[in-house]
């Protein structure tokens, strides 16, 4: 993934990011609180070697030898040969294990200075330990360590304390702005582990990348999710000036360029499963053909869950499949649509054998003739992975327009319905993208302009198929006006 793709991860996810910040915040803040308040108390000691009266090489020497010594008392301090003193001069109520922890030694490099430090939730206390700590060491160091071997003698080695401990004002941890900011990270680290996760495991289409990943095909559209879709299926007619009519209108104009060839512009529109959007999509774009001076012929060919009739507010009753078993002609079972000439064919009753009528032969005959008298003729399939209507369909049209809903088609079904079209030998002019949402990293510009507007290329692609229909009309013959 490039750089674009994670800023879109973060941007879709930005709510996940910012919960998930929030919790490590409150969780590191929380954690902060629930600590006991710990005091540092530090007393500093000099270590020396008696050199009186010694010439300037013995006092190189001793104090060569004082770093050494050093080096090795820091790890003596928190031993009980040092504790144990101090555990009975303040009559503590601990052992000398349990209380190595709260002390610790250390040495500045190249130095003959060690710096005791002691913890305790006790500021005075912490105190005490530190300086009775210092004391007990220098009387070990003269009495055990660094004992001379006659008892007249004086150890040769001298401790000083140069800074004694005082009781500290404010503790030293926990540390809350640190603990608060470790949270943040945390929990800004997992959130960001979680949004890509959740992106890679998502196999829906969202985006023209995740089209362009499965298909070299066009994306002849994207139409703008619409939470009133099911009251208002037939966007372009409701609601002529909205962005979501304008998406339709785009679908139109892109469907008009994509192939100027002289021949029948007969169109299957399916889509990989159910609930995608395609049924709305045929009726919107018909009615959008038809606004431009076409005269369009809209086939209901899903004859097993029909949905054209009860979007159009016809009589669905009578249609294609009584047309295609000669119950009725062509000519009395279209009704037409609106102002425009827009002629529809619902599906009429449901037949046993569906697939069978659709590939019959009296419906290469049927679609002859509304190719010869119609200037688009669009037919509403069922979906591609779930029965064979509509690759046999493909066959006997110009080609497939597949829809797929964003959000919610996944691409190894989009690349199904794809690959049983190949198989079936049909042509797939692009795909549809339905259901984009409106804002956000996956928001597609589908168009704001309004209805009013003067777009060139919309009008130019208006301007062309009035000139076409003009054409057409002088050779052919009018069907459908009686319907």
């Amino acid at each position: 993934m490039e750089l674009r793709d994670y800023l879109r991860i973060l941007h879709k996810n930005w709510i996940l990011l910012l919960v998930l910040l929030i919790a490590g915040i409150a969780g590191g803040a929380g954690y902060a609180f629930m600590q006991a308040p710990k005091y540092e108390a530090s007393t500093q000691l000099y270590v020396s070697v008696r050199t009186e009266g010694a010439a300037t090489g013995d006092l190189v020497q001793g104090t060569t030898f004082a770093r050494q010594m050093v080096a090795s008392y820091v790890d003596v301090i928190p031993t009980a040969l040092v504790l144990d003193p101090v555990i009975e001069e303040l009559s503590l109520d601990v052992s000398a294990g349990e209380l190595a922890p709260q002390v610790s030694a250390s040495t500045p490099l190249n130095t003959v200075l060690l710096d005791i430090s002691v913890t305790d939730e006790d500021a005075e206390q912490a105190a005490a330990i530190a300086n009775a700590t210092a004391a007990s060491f220098a009387q070990a160091v003269q009495t055990t360590l660094e004992r001379p071997q006659s008892a007249e003698a004086i150890s040769p080695v001298q401790i000083t304390i140069t800074q004694p401990a005082t009781a500290p004002t404010s503790p030293a941890s926990p540390n809350i702005p640190l603990l608060i900011a470790l949270g943040a990270l945390l929990g800004l680290a997992a959130g960001v582990g979680l949004a890509v996760l959740r992106t890679v495991l998502d196999t829906r289409i969202h985006t023209l990348s995740d089209l362009e990943a499965l298909t070299d095909k066009p994306m002849l559209g994207g139409i703008a999710f619409d939470p009133e879709a099911a009251k208002r299926p037939l966007i372009v007619h409701a609601d002529p000036r909205s962005p979501r009519a304008e998406s339709f209108r785009s679908l139109r104009t892109n469907l008009q360029f994509l192939d100027v060839a002289d021949g029948p512009r007969s169109f299957v529109v399916s889509s990989a499963g159910p609930g995608e959007g395609k049924s709305t999509t045929t009726a919107n774009l018909a009615i959008a053909l038809a606004e431009t001076g076409a005269r369009v012929a809209l086939l209901d060919g899903d004859l097993r869950l029909p949905r054209v009739a009860d979007y159009m507010g016809l009589e669905g009753g009578v249609g294609l499949t009584d047309v295609l078993i000669g119950r009725v002609p062509l000519a009395d079972a279209l009704q037409k649509w609106g102002a425009n000439q827009l002629f529809v064919l619902t599906s009429g009753p449901v037949p046993p054998n569906p697939s069978e009528l659709l590939g019959s032969s009296a419906m290469d005959h049927m679609l002859a003739a509304l190719t010869e008298h119609f200037d688009y003729v669009l037919i509403d399939a069922p979906p591609l992975l779930l029965v064979t209507d509509a690759a046999v369909l493909s066959k006997k049209t110009r080609g497939v327009i597949l829809v797929a809903a964003s959000g919610k088609t996944k691409k190894q079904d989009l690349a199904g319905a794809m690959r049983t079209l190949e198989t079936a030998g049909g042509n797939l002019l692009g795909v549809v993208v339905t259901m984009l949402p409106t804002k956000g990293p996956d928001s597609y510009g589908y168009g704001t302009y309004t209805y009013g507007s003067t777009h060139h290329h919309e009008q130019a692609a208006v301007e062309m198929t009035r000139a076409e229909v003009k054409g057409r009309r002088g050779r052919r013959t009018k069907v459908g006006q009686n319907a």
